[in-house]
């Protein structure tokens, strides 16, 4: 007795997850339209600290759309999800510690190029 394996079709064999066309438009819209949020919000002077606020949370809501629909870590594992959140939650621990940091050494910044502050060791200018 032969069968026909030539009609054999596995529509939902628990490897890949295919998104549809609506989510992907929708998700593919959603981050365009957070570009152009993004370069908008670059003509607003918010200060230093909300600019990069601003800029900081538009990008993780843009890579978390895309980490979640295209990579489609939602239709995966809880697990896989704990790990991304870990590296976002690192990442921003990183970042904070070294913004909070950064109150230290500003008046060591050199601003203004075009005269520096005269180094408090070492050799003297030539001609000074």
């Amino acid at each position: 007795m032969a069968t026909d394996t030539t009609h054999h079709h596995d529509d939902h064999h628990g490897i890949a997850h295919t998104a549809s066309i609506k989510v992907l438009i929708g998700t593919g819209s959603t981050l365009l339209l957070l570009t152009i949020v993004t370069v908008l919000a670059t003509k607003i002077d918010l200060g230093p600290n909300m600019n990069l606020a601003l800029a900081m949370f538009i990008a993780v809501i843009k890579a978390t759309l895309v980490i979640l629909f295209f990579m489609h870590l939602k239709y995966d594992k809880i697990f896989h999800t704990v790990v991304f959140m870990s590296a976002i939650l690192a990442a921003s621990l990183f970042v904070g510690f070294t913004l909070m940091d950064s109150g230290q050494y500003q008046e060591a910044n050199i601003w203004d190029p075009n005269s520096p502050p005269r180094a408090p060791v070492g050799p003297r200018p030539i001609g000074g």
